[in-house]
């Protein structure tokens, strides 16, 4: 089966990361549909589409938009897939819903940058992350995996990757990369 505009993908794993490993039992973290936070965000492209070249091929790793595997309830209350569902675990996705991919390493779609946060050194702080500072976690256009960068206020979207909390920003949003040589500390919280 092929698109013509659109990628078929399936979730890489579930369609919600609803539960984590605790010692040897699980934990449920969310039991409702409707929050965004738990929907899975990773898939597997099965069909690349037919009207233009892309560099994702047929097995690659997609990061997607929240949106892709998200079910919600109607006005009516009744349970609803999302517009991307096609059959029981395929899904038609835009390029537009698609912000990187993994073939042997992660890299971002044209346009955006991944960053980890950045641990706060100030010791009078009682938050554990710089505000809006990251270090570039995939290669991009215009920066390098390791590059320290600043962006603008409300621009990142949290996602985890791997393991690992970073923030999609816009690559136009962001608005400073530092040139000097910081020796910088991510900061993964350990739910991550």
């Amino acid at each position: 089966m092929k698109s013509v505009f659109d990628f078929i993908i399936e979730p890489f794993g579930e369609r919600y990361n609803n539960e984590v490993n605790v010692g040897d039992k699980k934990l449920i973290l969310n039991s409702e549909i409707f929050n965004h936070e738990f929907v899975n965000r990773i898939g597997k492209v099965l069909s690349v589409p037919i009207a233009f070249e892309t560099e994702i091929e047929v097995g690659d790793l997609v990061v997607v938009h929240h949106n892709v595997f998200r079910r919600w309830h109607d006005m009516k209350g009744e349970e609803r897939n999302s517009r991307c569902f096609l059959t029981e675990n395929k899904y038609l996705v835009s390029k537009e819903q698609i912000f990187a991919y993994k073939r042997k390493d992660w890299k971002a779609l044209k346009g955006y940058v991944f960053v980890k946060p950045i641990k706060s050194d100030y010791k009078y702080d009682s938050e554990l992350e710089k505000p809006l500072v990251g270090k570039v976690a995939m290669n991009s256009c215009n920066f390098k995996k390791g590059d320290i960068v600043g962006f603008s206020p409300g621009d990142e979207y949290e996602f985890i990757i791997d393991n690992n909390k970073m923030y999609r920003v816009i690559e136009k949003f962001i608005t400073i990369k530092y040139e000097s040589k910081r020796n910088e500390e991510t900061y993964n919280p350990s739910w991550a």
